[in-house]
């Protein structure tokens, strides 16, 4: 590429003393490291909210378990449209369109509130997706208690994700951080007040985590409204709402939350698969994933700093610092991932006895299956890691279609069917048209590294191809 001088200043810029343009380590990391924190409070909402739920009954815990991953498709699917402000505000960030980066948080709000007559509906019709999976009448109940009022937080969880993306973006993740943790207090807070004090059991975990939602929004608003964005950003002054900026945010949005969405989907497939085989080797695979979720989820953070770097670099007009920016955070990921995954694998033998109940014949046979499913997994962290960091830089240059279709093709076309042959024996398999070699866990777990090894290497390449450069997202 040729040599480009940007007329605004590049995000994470260090000159030597010749006066060579270098990106800073440590300017990437300042930056990365309060994601980094935010992605990993996710996590511990996670747990806080499975400790309160496990407190009510077994009963209550299957219940949620039995709709927790379908309600984080729906914020996916329907609460991407505030995921996509991050491309916008980056990119007039970078331009030094402060107004344009303002306004583009505003019409991720409007667009986010406008999900809502959707999430009601979801929400209302909770058995409508609940009654293909047999579960029993009690458990159905106790369900649909936790789904309703965990849905109808759904669009306050766009607004949410719009704020903190233009925090993300503007480079100001510290904000972003403090949110959450606001959110994280008052959800442990709530849970303990509605589920118990106020007698509202699984329904009141659910309430609990939608109206910690509201007041982490109403936070973020009144940072967002305050005078000192606003005589920055003029944040008072572009509310009002723009179809055409709606519009690009919903164009960039959907695609972006359909991409985790499908991932998600064909992960938890992944995971019955390996249940219905047999307890042990379902109890290997949840045992596993938990610990890969250490890393994966912190990752994000590293990622999402990409998305910043890549989206200001773009609107600064250097699209070679991008590609720099990008191999940096690259890098950082899948050292990162990479190191965690084989200190795990190493550690197996006295991490994983930690997670499995008892000492009989069964939880000795987890143990042993969970051991080589660390080291596959640990190869699988390494190309998960040049998939994040490849798929949040592209979102950074507004490329999410091509992505999420190669996505598509990868997780159904050929994970799915992949993990089916070689995870169940013949006669054992949801369908019998595909072979069946009865590899157990440790084929399915080799089916998401082939999976996530050809994924990590397609959205690299598209990267590097530079397809992304001739992409205009305020045309």
């Amino acid at each position: 590429m040729a040599a480009f001088v940007s007329a605004h200043p590049l995000p994470a810029l260090r000159l030597d003393a010749q006066g060579q343009r270098h990106v800073s380590l440590g300017a990437v990391i300042a930056l990365a490291f309060p994601l980094f924190l935010n992605s990993s409070l996710q996590v511990v909402l996670n747990l806080t909210d499975t400790w309160f739920i496990g407190r009510l009954s077994t009963d209550a815990m299957a219940a949620m378990g039995a709709c927790y991953f379908l309600i984080f498709v729906f914020f996916l699917l329907l609460g991407g449209v505030g995921m996509g402000v991050q491309t916008l505000v980056a990119q007039a960030f970078g331009a030094q369109r402060r107004s344009d980066a303002a306004h583009a948080a505003w019409c991720g709000i409007w667009g986010s509130l406008l999900t809502t007559p959707l999430f009601l509906w979801v929400a209302f019709n909770g058995p409508l997706f609940l009654n293909n999976f047999g579960l029993s009448d009690h458990i159905q109940t106790l369900a649909n208690e936790f789904w309703t009022p965990r849905m109808l937080g759904g669009s306050v969880s766009a607004v949410f994700y719009s704020l903190n993306s233009f925090f993300n973006g503007i480079s100001r993740p510290r904000y972003t951080f403090w949110t959450m943790v606001l959110v994280a207090i008052t959800n442990a807070a709530l849970n303990e007040v509605f589920m118990f004090h106020l007698g509202y059991g699984i329904a009141g975990a659910a309430i609990a985590s939608s109206l910690s939602l509201v007041v982490g929004s109403l936070v973020a608003l009144s940072i967002f409204w305050s005078k000192g964005f606003d005589s920055e950003f003029n944040t008072r002054h572009t509310w009002r709402p723009d179809w055409a900026g709606i519009k690009r945010v919903f164009a960039l949005g959907i695609p972006t939350g359909l991409f985790p969405a499908m991932d998600v989907i064909g992960l938890a497939l992944f995971q019955l698969m390996q249940v219905r085989i047999s307890p042990v080797d379902g109890a290997a695979t949840q045992i596993v994933m938990m610990l890969t979720s250490i890393s994966y989820l912190p990752a994000i953070g590293i990622a999402l700093a990409g998305t910043t770097l890549v989206g200001q670099s773009i609107g600064a007009g250097d699209k070679d610092w991008a590609m720099r920016c990008a191999s940096v955070i690259v890098r950082m990921a899948m050292v990162y991932m990479g190191v965690l995954g084989v200190g795990l694998a190493l550690a197996g033998r006295w991490i994983v006895p930690l997670f499995v109940s008892g000492h009989g014949a069964e939880a000795a046979a987890v143990t042993a299956l969970a051991l080589p499913l660390l080291w596959i997994a640990a190869g699988y962290q390494i190309f998960d890691a040049l998939n994040l960091a490849s798929a949040f830089c592209l979102r950074g240059a507004g490329d999410v279609r091509v992505p999420t279709v190669m996505l598509l093709i990868l997780s159904w076309g050929m994970f799915l069917p992949l993990c089916h042959a070689l995870t169940f024996p013949t006669g054992q398999g949801w369908v019998h048209f595909l072979p069946q070699w009865g590899w157990g866990a440790i084929g399915g777990w080799t089916a998401a590294l082939v999976y996530t090894t050809v994924l990590g290497f397609g959205l690299w390449l598209r990267w590097r191809s530079g397809a992304w450069q001739k992409i205009n997202l305020f045309r």
